[in-house]
């Protein structure tokens, strides 16, 4: 009987000890799992009509606003944008391509070399050096300002002025810090400014960012020009959000300045559809840029007043869009070729994500 019980006792603790290395080698395995590099490919594509409503829509006289995308007359194209992304553990990679006038618009200094370089709209490696610090090198969209290139990133489907005298993207090495506490820091070196494929002049731009809750302080300084500029937004209460941004730029001898800030009020009306109004005044100085400056003392400023509904269907996204443009100067034509202060449009566009 002894024999019996002691052999039956083995055999239990060989099953014991061959359930615990199966447990062992599937935990091993799922973990394993876990920690594989994770390939990821989305992006959006998107497409839009525009008129103006006191202005000319076609020929010589054809007015826009003075800020980037959206601006074509008719049915138009944006972009398609594919993001190919491998996530690891410690490191990873984004390249981020776009095709299309709204990426062309975005990559606006290239290509410098390369045949192909006005569809690279970011391209990076990364590595997290730690839990507190993560190092990026490459090409990638600007840390500054509240709207994006990306269409589906943003709120309104036109864009802001403080947007669209940019800077849009940077390439260089720079630095991300978790502070703790909701803190965060970033320091970057950097290629001049939107100039992504090389430095064709050996000089440089600098690159900081102190962020608190979402709330972020941005400054940038590149060759005797330099930029502050606040990014940030508030949820008010469950279903409304209000952004905020607001830039100061100095440039060097000879390329003017601007400023401006804007307001980004947003109502959630139910699951799938929100109002949004964005508000921003701008000034430019030395005939920085696009809004016409024509006084003697070369300054305009410009008002510009957004209304946007958003009406998501699964993953597409309806945009009805009206704006008045309301400028210092006469920076528009009626469509008899005759001087306007103001204009109106209104954009009906859709953005697919996947």
């Amino acid at each position: 009987m002894k024999s019996i019980t002691n052999t039956n006792y083995i055999k239990n603790l060989i099953l014991l000890a061959i359930m615990l290395l199966a447990t062992v080698a599937s935990a091993q395995e799922e973990e394993s799992e876990e920690d594989k590099p994770k390939f990821a490919l989305s992006g959006t594509i998107d497409a839009y009509y525009r008129a103006n409503l006191n202005a000319a829509n076609s020929g010589d006289n054809y007015s826009v606003p003075g800020s980037s995308f959206a601006n074509l007359p008719g049915f138009a194209l944006g972009m398609a944008n594919v993001i190919a992304s491998y996530e690891g553990e410690k490191v990873g990679f984004v390249a981020d391509l776009v095709f299309g006038p709204r990426g062309t618009d975005a990559i606006f200094a290239s290509p410098m070399y390369s045949a192909t370089g006005d569809i690279v709209n970011q391209l990076y490696a990364y590595w997290n050096v730690s839990d507190k610090v993560t190092l990026t090198l490459g090409n990638f969209n600007t840390f500054l300002g509240y709207e994006v290139i990306s269409p589906a990133a943003n709120f309104n489907y036109s864009t802001s002025y403080l947007f669209s005298y940019g800077p849009f993207s940077h390439t260089g090495l720079k630095a991300d810090f978790d502070l703790g506490n909701d803190w965060s820091a970033m320091l970057a070196v950097m290629n001049p400014t939107d100039l992504t494929e090389f430095n064709p002049n050996g000089k440089y731009a600098y690159g900081a960012q102190l962020g608190y809750s979402g709330q972020y302080l941005n400054f940038l300084a590149d060759d005797g020009s330099f930029e502050v500029d606040f990014t940030g937004g508030f949820d008010v209460s469950e279903d409304f959000f209000l952004g905020i941004n607001a830039a100061y730029f100095d440039g060097a001898e000879g390329i003017g300045s601007f400023a401006g800030a804007a307001i980004y009020p947003q109502l959630a009306t139910s699951d799938n559809f929100t109002i949004g109004l964005r508000g921003e005044y701008f000034t430019e100085t030395d005939f920085f840029g696009a809004i016409g400056a024509s006084n003697t003392e070369g300054d305009a400023s410009v008002f510009a007043v957004t209304l946007t509904g958003s009406a998501t269907i699964g993953d597409l996204i309806i945009k009805p869009e009206l704006r008045l443009d309301s400028a210092s100067e006469d920076a528009f034509l009626d469509s008899d070729g005759e001087p306007l202060g103001s204009l109106s449009s209104f954009v009906l566009a859709a953005i697919y994500s996947f």
